[in-house]
Formats: C-alpha cells, structure tokens, sequence
C-alpha cells in the first residue's frame, strides 16, 4: 500500500489527504517531524518538506501540488464528474492558481507561523527552534488571516465552489489551510459568512471526517472543530 508522510497540522498534507480520500485512494499514514531530519526521510526527499507520497513501487512524489498532479494524471480520467481537476484548460488554471494562493501565498503569510508558534515549538527541542512562542509573529499572521478570508469569503459568495461550478483541488487546497487554522480558533467565522457556509459543505464530506479527528500533542482543538454546525 502507498504511504503519505505527512503532519496534522501541515495544510498541504491536509490537502492532499483531503484529495486520496475524495478519490477513495487507500494509504498508510507516517507522521513525520521534519524538524528531526530523519536521514531515512531525507532520502526521500532532500529539501525535508512535507508531503511525501511513496507509491507500490517505492517511487517518491514529493510537494503537495506535484502530487496532486500525479494522482489526476494516473486516477483523474477515470472519475469522470468526481475529477477534481477540469478537462478545460483555463478552468484548470484557476485550481492551480488558487491551490498556490492556499498553500503558498496564506502559508507564507499566515499559516506557517501559527502552526509554528503554537503548535510545533511545544515538541521541538530547543537546538532545533523551540521554545516560547514569539508573539510579534503571531500578531503579524494574525493581521493577515482577515485579507484572506475577505477574499475567500467573496470567491464563495461568486462561485458555486471556489474555482467555478464543480468542487476541485481548489477547495481541498483551502479546506487543508484553513481546518488548521480553525483547529486553533483562530478564525472568527461570523466576519465571513459565504466562507463559513463554503466551510460547512466541505466539512460535511465524508473525506473530511478522519482530519477533523486528528489531535496534537499539547494542544486541544476548539470546541466546534468536529462539529458540523458550527
């Protein structure tokens, strides 16, 4: 059976948990701190980024986008309406780009630093970065979550889903950043309600059920992480 490298509180793992599941893909799961620079990890994957997606034959895929793009070239055709990735050229431009949106520019601005900060310091060793939280940080990507879910908020409110009439990457590339942030609280929904209704559709999926059953070490997820009403 393929593995997944992955972290629970990595949004691109996330997604592309999110995607295996919607496409019924069985995997074992290996949670990995990349932190700890396994050298067996790094022989997978040099640069130590999650995800890592080790199919039969023992091939490594590596980055969350690239996998997606690996499992729609070699899965996609056949799911006919289920494909999460268009037939149609600009369509497929628009997944792309907010699949980038999610998981680079709001990783870059917002979600690295949250999970950091409040998440990963509490199990990393001091040698390797952890420690208290530091606070200026976790203003500055906090400033930053209300520029992302005003724009999240306005795709939902135009868009059937977020790159156009049919759920795509798109939307499990936003469902993988924001359930971490959301597993922290650290998004106020009532500001942006398209997004929260956007939010309810994909947390009702049954692909979504085994993240919000996910738990860290040292640290509790908000009372209305699982819940479906919320």
């Amino acid at each position: 059976m393929p593995t997944l490298y992955h972290h629970p509180m990595s949004a691109a793992s996330r997604f592309v948990r999110l995607m295996l599941n919607e496409y019924d893909l069985q995997t074992d799961l290996a949670e990995e701190r990349t932190w700890e620079r396994r050298r067996d990890f790094l022989a997978l994957n040099p640069a130590a980024t999650l995800p890592v997606y080790v199919d039969d034959s023992l091939h490594a895929v590596c980055g969350a986008s690239v996998i997606a793009e690996f499992i729609d070239e070699i899965y996609g055709v056949f799911k006919r309406d289920r494909r999460l990735l268009p037939d149609e050229s600009f369509e497929r431009a628009e997944v792309r780009r907010l699949i980038e949106w999610f998981l680079v520019k709001m990783e870059q601005d917002v979600t690295r630093h949250l999970m950091r900060e409040r998440v990963f310091k509490l199990v990393m060793p001091k040698e390797a970065g952890g420690g208290a939280p530091d606070s200026k940080a976790l203003r500055a990507a906090r400033a930053n979550i209300r520029q992302h879910m005003r724009y999240l908020d306005w795709l939902a409110a135009n868009r059937d889903w977020l790159a156009g009439d049919t759920m795509s990457y798109a939307d499990l590339a936003a469902a993988g950043a924001l359930s971490t942030l959301d597993y922290l609280g650290e998004i106020t929904w009532s500001e942006t309600p398209n997004a929260k209704d956007w939010y309810q559709r994909i947390k009702s999926r049954p692909s979504m059920r085994p993240l919000l059953a996910d738990r860290v070490a040292k640290v509790t997820p908000v009372s209305h992480y699982a819940d479906l009403d919320f």
